[in-house]
Formats: C-alpha cells, sequence, structure tokens
C-alpha cells in the first residue's frame, strides 16, 4: 500500500513529530487537519478547536517493502536472521514461528523498511519505543529484533498470554486494547492480527508441529 498523499507537512517534519511521542507509544496513531490543511500526526485525540479531528488508526506496517516479494524471497531473507530470532524466542519463551509470522507482515524481512508513520526495521519498532526498549539502531537486524521480541514478551505478559491481545497490542498499543476491552476497532489492527495468525498456522504447518490450544 503506498502512502497516501496527506498534503504539506507543518514546520517540522513528520518523523520529528514521531520523534516527540512518548517512549513506549505502541502506537495508535490520530490524524488532524488545521484550518490550513496541515495535516498533523500525533498520539492526541483531542488537538483543541483548531484542528479537525480525521481518523485514527492501529499501526501501519511497512506493506511497501513487501512489493514484488514472494515467498521464496522472504524465506531466503529470514534465513539471515533464524539464528537471532531462534535465541531472542527461547530466551523470552515465545514461539519463533510467531516471531518470523510478525516480521513477515511487518516488513518482509526488509530491515531497511520504515512505514508512513515512521515505524523502522524488520519488527518496525516506533522511535520512541525503540529508545524505551535500549534499541540504538533500529535498521540493525539484531537490536530490532531483540527490541521486538522483548515487547511482544510483555505484550503476552500484560493480557494473560492471549496471542491475539498481544498482536493486537504490539499494533495499536496495549492503551488501545484495554480500553476496548479486545481488539479495538480499527481495521488495520484487525487484518494485521488475521494476517499474522494465518501466517504463522501456515509455518507451524510447515514445520510439522500442531498448533497449540493457547494460540487463538
Amino acid at each position: 500500500m503506498h502512502p497516501a498523499p496527506w498534503g504539506k507537512l507543518a514546520s517540522f517534519t513528520l518523523s520529528a513529530l514521531l520523534l516527540s511521542l512518548p517512549a513506549g507509544l505502541g502506537a495508535e496513531i490520530y490524524i488532524h487537519k488545521d484550518r490550513d490543511g496541515t495535516t498533523w500526526f500525533t498520539d492526541r485525540r483531542d488537538m483543541g478547536p483548531n484542528y479537525t479531528f480525521v481518523r485514527r488508526y492501529g499501526r501501519p506496517t511497512a506493506r511497501h517493502a513487501c512489493h514484488g516479494v514472494n515467498r521464496a524471497i522472504m524465506d531466503r531473507r529470514a534465513m539471515d536472521h533464524m539464528v537471532t530470532i531462534r535465541h531472542q524466542a527461547r530466551h523470552h519463551g515465545v514461539d519463533e514461528e510467531m516471531i518470523r509470522a510478525i516480521i513477515m507482515v511487518e516488513s518482509c524481512f526488509d530491515r531497511n523498511a520504515v512505514s508512513r508513520v515512521g515505524a523502522q526495521g524488520l519488527m518496525q519498532l516506533m522511535p520512541g519505543t525503540a529508545r524505551e526498549l535500549g534499541v540504538t539502531n533500529a535498521f540493525d537486524a539484531e537490536e530490532n529484533i531483540r527490541g521486538g521480541v522483548t515487547y511482544f514478551a510483555r505484550m503476552l505478559e500484560r493480557f494473560d498470554h492471549d496471542v491475539t491481545l498481544a498482536l493486537a497490542a504490539y499494533n495499536a498499543g496495549p492503551g488501545a486494547v484495554e480500553r476496548h476491552g479486545g481488539i479495538p476497532p480499527f481495521a488495520e489492527t484487525r487484518q494485521y492480527v488475521t494476517r499474522v495468525l494465518e501466517l504463522y498456522q501456515h509455518l507451524r504447518a510447515d514445520s510439522g508441529i500442531s498448533l497449540s490450544p493457547s494460540t487463538r
């Protein structure tokens, strides 16, 4: 999916705005327009009377990184990172096929991927989240995977190891999941959860492992 024509940005760039968002943002993104038509991306639902709320959504993935990439290409890319994925998954007690599925949806294993809202690297960490996780270079594959797996493991712990809710929180932020009492009503997030779980099932089937009853 190509970025939409958001119009001119304000006196500071979108990337600067994203870097100013609070650490740990998960990231539920709000879009506003001011009176002169400038588009603002922020974590704030209310921007005051001078701004018109446009919409909100869960964090979009870097789908442009997947253009022209088939499963064979992705599998070749994945091979470069499987040692790190396996190590981090075992360290945090997370299924490595789940991490692989997340990366496939997030970035198609493009370590340099950047989404239209500034999420970076293989597991598409927002800048604030990366800082909170101690990731100094989100484009370093090992750092990015370490940070992403750590964050996903935290979401699993926070939501009693409900994989569906943990995935929703990874995409839209834990606050959004808690406020809505489940998967938030964002098309971006609902599609994300469905895509990751479908890929996870395929990866488990390919490896000859039956699905865990806790995966729902």
